[in-house]
């Protein structure tokens, strides 16, 4: 089903989508916020820009986004896939906690903030370009790959990447020489076996937004994850 989203808020949006055609296409989005909150079975495809809290609270649906997106996109996103063919805001993936999130460019600040893992889901974010500051702040589980593609002297990632992180794992395509991170994590050098389960992801962003699978993968890789059962102390006590 075609819909006309340009003369449309939100509300009336979502009521479009709950038609029964399992694939959708909204032309003329303008930043409208919350489409497609809570949706599942959907396939939705999206020409323009959406609005804050694309895809919030996703139970299964898949949406494509021809273009750029705006902050929040899949905020506590439970199932589902969202596909962004450019760049996202501020907080993309805050608190998901399942389905995947790839994004083609870049991501803004505190991407991937409190993500979370319960059971067999894994949520699962890609940003292609750079990501910014705060970058898997308080991070729970789940995985974030950066991929640092098209990036400048900026480098892969912003300030402060995993303050506050207590689980899940991050992995950058890079050697991660210039990148300051907090004592409460560890960042070592993609091993052979972890290279395998980065392979999954890389296919996967490869084949999506059409990249040189080998390409990517021929590059080094850095594993960070949390090494303290305490990470929040060193936040709150003076040494």
């Amino acid at each position: 089903m075609l819909i006309d989203a340009k003369s449309l808020g939100y509300k009336q949006i979502n009521e479009a989508l709950r038609n029964p055609d399992k694939y959708n296409t909204l032309c003329g989005c303008l930043g409208q916020r919350f489409i497609a909150a809570g949706m599942t079975d959907k396939t939705i495809s999206i020409d323009g820009v959406p609005g804050n809290a694309l895809g919030a609270y996703l139970n299964g649906a898949e949406i494509i986004v021809s273009g750029n997106a705006q902050d929040a996109v899949g905020d506590t996103m439970n199932s589902g896939k969202i596909v962004i063919h450019g760049d996202v805001g501020d907080a993309a993936g805050y608190a998901m906690r399942g389905g995947s999130i790839f994004v083609k460019g870049n991501a803004g600040y505190r991407a991937g903030i409190h993500m979370k893992a319960y059971e067999n889901k894994v949520p699962l974010m890609v940003i292609g370009g750079r990501a910014g500051s705060f970058l898997g702040e308080y991070q729970a589980g789940g995985i974030i790959v950066v991929l640092g593609l098209n990036t400048d002297e900026k480098g892969i990632v912003g300030n402060f990447p995993c303050t506050g992180m207590h689980a899940g794992k991050m992995i950058l395509r890079s050697d991660c020489k210039n990148v300051e991170f907090p004592s409460q994590v560890s960042a070592r050098a993609a091993t052979s076996e972890d290279m395998k389960e980065i392979g999954k992801y890389v296919s996967e962003f490869c084949q999506l937004f059409d990249y040189d699978e080998s390409g990517l993968m021929n590059s080094p890789f850095t594993v960070v994850t949390p090494d303290s059962s305490n990470p929040y102390k060193q936040l709150y006590v003076a040494n």
